[in-house]
Formats: C-alpha cells, sequence, structure tokens
C-alpha cells in the first residue's frame, strides 16, 4: 500500500469496538439519539450491516438513498459514504454490525486478494436484505445472532469470528461487479478525503480553507461538492458532526459539560451548549438525562 493510501485509509471513521483488539462493532442504536434523527455521513473500511427491529430508517449511501422497513437491513460496502436518517423525524430501532477487512484475513495475499474482488470499489455499493428471499433471511438472522452473543455472559470471540466470516462469504457469493462506478470517480474520492479530515480534527479549529486543502480542491469547489453528494455545506457537516460526537460522549462517559466541549472542538461550555440547543432542542443536560432514561 502506498504512503497516500495509508493516510488516506487513516482519515476514516474510527469505531468504538466491542473487545480489545477485536475489530468488531456490534450495538443496539436509536434514531433519536442524534441530532435532528440524522447521523453524520461518514466511511470506513469496514463492512456495515444493519438491522431494523421497530420503525423504518432511510439510509444513504454514495449518493442514492433507500428506505428500510422493520425485519429488514442492508449491507453497506467498505469505504462508502452513508448514513441513517428520518426525514419526518420519527424514531427507528435497529442493531448495526461493522466487521474490519482485518478479521477477514486482510493481511493474508489470499485474504487481501478476495477481499479486493468481493468488497473492492468496483462492486455494489449496498445489498438491501430481505426476509422473504431465504439467503437474505439468514444473513438478517444471523445479525440477531451476533447481537446476542457479543451480550452474552460467556461471549466468545472465535464463535463471533467464524460467525462473521460466514456473514461476509454468504455477501460475497451474490454481490456484484458494478461497471463504470462512482467511487471511481475523483470527486468521491475528495468528498471522502475532506470527511474523513473532518472525522480525525473536529477537536481542533477547522476552517473552510482546511477542509477543501483535504481535498486538494479550491473553497468553492468544496462546498459544491459537500452540497452535491452531501446535501449540506462543510461547515454544517462539521457542527453536526461536533454535535454526534458530543452525543455519544455525554452518553457514554461521566465527562463534564465543559470538558466534552473542550473535546469537541467548541470555543467554550456556553457557545457549546447554545449551538447544541440550536440542533438538538435540548442542552447538553437535558440530553443526557433524557436518553439516558430512554435507554434504562
Amino acid at each position: 500500500m502506498s504512503l497516500e493510501l495509508e493516510v488516506f485509509s487513516d482519515l476514516s471513521e474510527q469505531l468504538n469496538y466491542n473487545l480489545p483488539d477485536f475489530p468488531l462493532y456490534v450495538r443496539k442504536g436509536d434514531l433519536h439519539q442524534f441530532d435532528r434523527f440524522a447521523a453524520a455521513c461518514h466511511w470506513h473500511p469496514d463492512l456495515e450491516f444493519i438491522f431494523v427491529l421497530d420503525g423504518a430508517i432511510e439510509y444513504f449511501v454514495n449518493g442514492e438513498t433507500v428506505l428500510i422497513e422493520m425485519g429488514n437491513g442492508i449491507f453497506v460496502n467498505s469505504k462508502r459514504l452513508h448514513y441513517g436518517f428520518s426525514t419526518d423525524k420519527v424514531d427507528c430501532s435497529y442493531i448495526v454490525v461493522a466487521i474490519h477487512p482485518s478479521l477477514l484475513g486482510e493481511s493474508t495475499h489470499v485474504g487481501k486478494m478476495y477481499l479486493d474482488e468481493k468488497f473492492g470499489q468496483d462492486t455494489e455499493d449496498y445489498i438491501l436484505l430481505t426476509s422473504q428471499i431465504p439467503w437474505e433471511n439468514e444473513v438478517l438472522l444471523s445479525l440477531k445472532q451476533i447481537y446476542n452473543d457479543m451480550n452474552s455472559n460467556t461471549c466468545n470471540p472465535l464463535r463471533l469470528l467464524s460467525q462473521v466470516t460466514s456473514l461476509c462469504a454468504c455477501i460475497g457469493d451474490h454481490i456484484q461487479k458494478v461497471s463504470g462506478h462512482l467511487n471511481d470517480d475523483q470527486s468521491w474520492m475528495a468528498v471522502r478525503k475532506m470527511t474523513g479530515f473532518i472525522h480525525h480534527h473536529y477537536d481542533l479549529k477547522v476552517t473552510l480553507d482546511d477542509i477543501a486543502v483535504a481535498g486538494s480542491i479550491c473553497r468553492s469547489r468544496c462546498c459544491e461538492l459537500f452540497s452535491k453528494y452531501i446535501g449540506q455545506t462543510p461547515n454544517t457537516y462539521l457542527v453536526r458532526y461536533r454535535i454526534q460526537k458530543s452525543c455519544e460522549m455525554l452518553l457514554e462517559t461521566n465527562r463534564s459539560i465543559s470538558e466534552i466541549a473542550m473535546v469537541c472542538g467548541f470555543q467554550s461550555a456556553s457557545y457549546f451548549s447554545y449551538v447544541f440547543r440550536k440542533e438538538t432542542g435540548l442542552t447538553p443536560q437535558d440530553y443526557r438525562k433524557k436518553v439516558t432514561l430512554s435507554i434504562h
């Protein structure tokens, strides 16, 4: 891998895996936990699966939006821009499973060749999964089983490894090649570099010039690409990403509001509270109380 590609890979979204040194992310989620019922648009090398438990979710993948209803799901390919949301701000509960390629033999020659062939740039961005098609229903059932096993008192990493390997092999058997893929386009590359820059520098002072330079383009082209591919201005994306990260910290840590404000790139706790309330309709303190109560 070239130095440029290594740096580019490092700009991906960093997932908080369940087990140390075992890059498998398995969680239940609810849309109401996100600002405006929408996760931040992001990408990562992990293969991602969503299984909708209740409600419905709209899912954006590389410029296309699909609706996933209760009992169905989606597979999102590696390094694709994606996020889930609800236009009508209606809640949805789901299981998310994200599998890093290193669990699938990426470090071996044979494994890398297989992953490049099945989950590379010239294959489908996503596959919708429904309970009506037998092999897709098996995938959905596997997602529930993986979630249950991850949260079992006798969690067995070898069993989990076997399950996720089988899961991805099943997708590999059915995924299709796509000619003239958007992922090869330089515009998509620039967007991924710019969003990746934000993922890794949201805690610092970030300007429009910084974001544009990350994509090796000018300011006006930067704004044009964000509008075309993400539907937001670069600054709106930055602010909402900071808010999403602050929401995670409010729920998952005992950090003070002031500390979270600093870590998420806000100038002060008061400014953080102002922006947070403007975006979510709640103060950070009220959000922490409300969502914590809804979980328990």
